[in-house]
């Protein structure tokens, strides 16, 4: 009998011990967090990049208790800032927000500062954008089709702006000149908005880019748009016709938007993120918002953008090899 009982104690303990085991990653997510919450956006603020991650920013503050802060690190097509993200250390209080150039860098970079799928995890795929091509309103040409015949006629003579070597702006560019089998020169910005800049400035005559800011300064009149490198018009947008439909059968190019986390990052709490993310994105006001920016929402678990993030290294690293585009 006492042995009887002394083992049903220790069954009594181990069980104990095994529920308390398994309650902990509930324990541990309902005490995050406890400390702001800092996104590095590693490019400047107003772009496309920026403009995501503050999308999210209020309602992760008011679902979440704790402040949110946005911190731009620009420079080296996003190296800087997803470095930043990559070293941070894995506790729930830093994440950040990348594009498509995250994974062109792969291939575009032969030796990088961190190591993509070592130092970094997916949380979640955001939104996906189709690019918009823009001319300075002072160009020679007012269409596609215009700019082609020009730049034919004018090889070096038109100038294109991208966010960064690399970007998907850059690599979209470089599918159109390969596909329109034109010669045009490329300017490297860091970032969307000095590019914007310099477009309707005329120091440059054409920048491919993700709908929100040319949109805003297609209606004041600053720039042009000649065609959206989608399969289907944007709402924000319905006057404009898309590439394919001009006749340049095949021609697409967008970018994408997700958050990311330093690896090691508890797996509840990057479970919680994702589900918050998700849930903001696909809130009525969330999309009526990104519907304006010319962004088609998402919101995906952890796996799902991890896997889509393996699927866009594979294509944009066949388009830098193919363009032999390098790095700078």
């Amino acid at each position: 009998m006492p042995h009887a009982t002394l083992s049903r104690r220790r069954f009594t303990l181990a069980t104990a011990t095994a529920a308390a085991s398994l309650a902990l990653p509930s324990f541990a997510q309902s005490a995050w967090p406890n400390k702001p919450i800092r996104i590095v956006v590693p490019y400047t603020p107003g772009g496309f990049t920026d403009q995501m991650a503050r999308l999210v920013q209020v309602g992760l503050q008011a679902r979440l208790g704790q402040p949110v802060l946005i911190d731009n690190k620009p420079g080296a097509n996003s190296l800087i800032g997803v470095d930043a993200i990559a070293k941070a250390a894995p506790d729930g209080t830093t994440f950040g927000v990348v594009i498509a150039a995250y994974a062109a860098n792969t291939t575009l970079y032969p030796k990088l500062p961190y190591d993509p799928q070592k130092d970094l995890s997916g949380v979640s795929l955001m939104g996906i954008s189709p690019l918009l091509a823009a001319v300075s309103i002072n160009a020679p040409f007012k269409t596609a089709r215009e700019l082609i015949d020009y730049a034919k006629a004018n090889p070096g003579k038109v100038s294109f702006g991208s966010s960064g070597n690399g970007s998907a702006a850059h690599l979209t560019t470089e599918l159109w000149k390969s596909l329109t089998q034109t010669y045009m020169i490329h300017i490297p910005y860091r970032g969307a908005v000095p590019a914007l800049t310099d477009l309707m400035g005329g120091q440059i005559q054409l920048f491919f880019d993700a709908p929100t800011g040319l949109i805003n300064q297609a209606k004041a009149g600053k720039v042009r748009l000649i065609g959206v490198a989608g399969d289907k018009r944007l709402p924000a947008v319905p006057d404009v016709p898309t590439f394919i439909e001009q006749g340049f059968a095949g021609f697409t190019g967008s970018t994408w938007a997700g958050m990311l986390a330093p690896s090691g990052t508890p797996r509840d709490i990057v479970k919680r993120m994702s589900e918050e993310v998700a849930r903001i994105i696909r809130s009525d006001e969330t999309r009526a918002r990104l519907d304006a920016m010319g962004t088609i929402p998402a919101g995906s678990t952890p796996e799902e953008f991890d896997a889509f993030i393996t699927a866009e290294t594979a294509k944009w690293g066949k388009v830098i090899r193919t363009a032999g585009v390098k790095a700078e």
